[in-house]
């Protein structure tokens, strides 16, 4: 049986905080500030990061490469041009999950500035773990830390876990109030975070619409098309221009889809 956030008291809606399984994080869940304006605070994880090289002057991953190289009888150059790589192909598979996911979604949903509840999606990538969105997101800052210094990269990996986990433990909430029965089956059965190797439930019957996914990320792709510029040309301002353009395309789309949604309310 559904519960509709109207049935559900205010300041028991606020208070809630799902959990289970041994989580101890009442005082983690996101208020409602920070899930209306977590597109800023998502970009200004990278705009505190990157500057943190003023700390710390070696750059992440050539520090791992000049580690590496002579462990694996390697130049460190040669290795440091190989882990770019890397991070450029995590940055495009992460895109590839983003996408994947908002397929099965609306962008209005996905960039509201409230959760959505009206129903539970259990398709797709959400058959292998229930915040593929954010998982995503964990995959992305530890490819965008390879152009980070060591302490950046420490930072803006902590700062993202952190803040999608807040973010999560928000959106449970709000989902076991008004699914109810429904989301605590879907909840035992699929990962939070961490994806399974197979899928946990059987499909829904709900259809991607990928032009639709490719929409809502395109902002993400941005990031992704940054690395893999950086990794083939090492040209740092040809990745920062397509970075910033990439920060600025999700920070208006960001706040056109939740007008769009709010009007729509």
């Amino acid at each position: 049986m559904r519960t509709s956030d109207s049935q559900v008291p205010k300041r028991e809606r606020d208070r809630f905080t799902f959990i289970s399984g041994g989580d101890t994080f009442r005082s983690m869940k996101a208020t409602n500030w920070e899930f209306t304006n977590r597109a800023l605070l998502f970009g200004l994880i990278f705009a505190l990061s990157f500057p943190l090289y003023f700390l710390d002057h070696q750059n992440s991953t050539a520090a791992l490469a000049s580690w590496l190289g002579p462990r694996l009888q390697r130049d460190p150059d040669l290795a440091a041009r190989l882990l770019f790589a890397f991070a450029a192909i995590l940055l495009i598979v992460a895109a590839l999950l983003r996408t994947w996911a908002s397929s099965y979604l609306c962008a209005g949903v996905v960039y509201a500035a409230e959760v959505k509840t009206d129903s539970l999606v259990a398709d797709g990538p959400y058959r292998l773990v229930r915040n593929p969105l954010y998982f995503a997101n964990v995959l992305m800052v530890i490819g965008m830390g390879a152009m980070m210094s060591r302490t950046g990269f420490l930072v803006a990996v902590v700062a993202m876990l952190v803040f999608c986990y807040r973010l999560i433990l928000r959106e449970e909430a709000e989902l076991q109030a008004s699914q109810g029965q429904q989301y605590e089956g879907y909840r035992k059965a699929v990962p939070r975070l961490w994806p399974a190797l197979w899928p946990r439930i059987a499909p829904a019957g709900r259809q991607a619409r990928w032009i639709e996914g490719f929409k809502a990320e395109s902002w993400y792709w941005g990031f992704a098309i940054a690395l893999v510029t950086f990794a083939i040309t090492l040209k740092l301002t040809l990745f920062f221009t397509i970075l910033a353009g990439s920060l600025v395309l999700f920070w208006v789309s960001s706040v056109v889809l939740q007008k769009k949604s709010n009007s729509q309310a």
